[in-house]
């Protein structure tokens, strides 16, 4: 592999490529053993490949697009616009992950604000939805990578769950509502033109809408999850497998390696859960603001067993620095690509609303 191709799969891959270089110095700790398959939560990366599967046939159905298109059709001013987009954004995380709702929704913002002649609240948008994708996908836990990790690692309850998360999600979803006041409302060039969508296939439609209740029966352990993949595999188009986010998977894998490396030396362990203990939600919210709340999951949560205050720390710490969130970086280089010239002005607004958020959940933290 030559000097550009390391470069590239660096710029592309950090996370990953951060897993797998700590994961490699770790054998030298603890050396390769069959422990080593112990470390890894198979149950969650089996868990997140089935809903990754049934989530592309979905979307290569159109099936989120047709629907935000039947919805822009009851907006009637670029403020309107923005509320359904963040709005679909929000609530379609909660059930598709973080990654997946900005990957759909984003170029849609760009191309429907692009066709009604309405181009300056791209921006803004673009940042209310990455927020909106983090707080949503929040409450649920297949609503991002580490909720689901939580979820099955520490064994919750949904209620248990849902009540945890549920203040942050409420009052990060009226925070969204008051700051898309700074939308305009009125427009003179304004002229509402939505993409025209083929009609869904009905039969598909069920099909997916089974193997996503099926892999939701893994995660909540209705239906043991290996049986669940094999079916999701077999029923699914073969060609959907090749949409798999393997990246995220190998990222998993690796820090399961290096925490489980980790956990073998005492000293190690000793200090981390010192630092942890009546400390959770701050230690794990900073911390996801310097490594991303992903792999801070996977490091604390074998230092602690207050799952709860974890929890809230890792969604909570989603919201701040650009790197806080993975799903945020996906939003960014999107955004990116369409404005190459904006990108520091969409970095200062995104930091500032994302400080809004972090501020909103310490103080709901501090006082709920």
């Amino acid at each position: 592999m030559n000097t550009r191709a390391i470069r590239t799969f660096l710029q592309k891959e950090p996370v990953l490529a951060i897993a797998m270089v700590l994961a490699f110095f770790s054998l030298f700790l603890v050396p390769p053993s069959l422990e080593y398959i112990d470390y890894i939560d198979w149950k969650t990366l089996g868990c997140l490949f089935s809903l990754m599967v049934v989530v592309a046939g979905f979307r290569k159905m159109y099936l989120f697009t047709k629907l935000s298109s039947i919805l822009l059709t009851f907006a009637h001013n670029p403020r309107q616009v923005s509320l359904i987009l963040v709005g679909v954004t929000f609530f379609s995380s909660m059930l598709v992950t973080n990654d997946v709702a900005l990957i759909t929704f984003v170029p849609l913002t760009i191309v429907v604000f692009t066709l009604c002649k309405e181009t300056k609240p791209i921006l803004f948008t673009i940042v209310l939805q990455t927020v909106a994708a983090n707080v949503g996908s929040s409450l649920t836990p297949v609503g991002n990578p580490q909720n689901l990790f939580i979820y099955s690692y520490y064994h919750l309850s949904l209620v248990q769950f849902f009540i945890t998360m549920l203040p942050y999600v409420v009052s990060g979803g009226i925070l969204t509502v008051i700051l898309l006041a700074c939308i305009p409302k009125h427009s003179e060039t304004f002229s509402l033109q939505v993409q025209e969508v083929k009609p869904i296939h009905k039969p598909t439609l069920l099909r997916y809408t089974l193997l996503f209740l099926l892999s939701l029966s893994a995660v909540f352990d209705i239906i043991p999850w290996p049986i669940v993949v094999l079916v999701v595999v077999v029923a699914s188009e073969k060609l959907l497998l090749k949409d798999v986010d393997y990246s995220l998977l190998l990222t998993f894998v690796g820090f399961f390696i290096f925490v489980g490396n980790i956990g073998h030396l005492n000293q190690v362990t000793d200090s981390l859960t010192r630092l942890l203990l009546g400390r959770e939600f701050f230690v794990s919210l900073l911390a996801s603001q310097l490594i991303s709340n992903v792999p801070a999951t996977l490091l604390l949560a074998q230092f602690t067993g207050n799952a709860t205050e974890l929890l809230k720390g890792v969604n909570a710490g989603g919201c701040g620095t650009l790197i806080a969130s993975m799903a945020s970086v996906i939003s960014f280089k999107m955004f990116a690509h369409y404005d190459a010239k904006h990108t520091l002005v969409y970095l200062g607004v995104f930091t500032l609303a994302n400080m809004l958020f972090v501020v909103l959940f310490l103080v709901i933290h501090l006082f709920w």
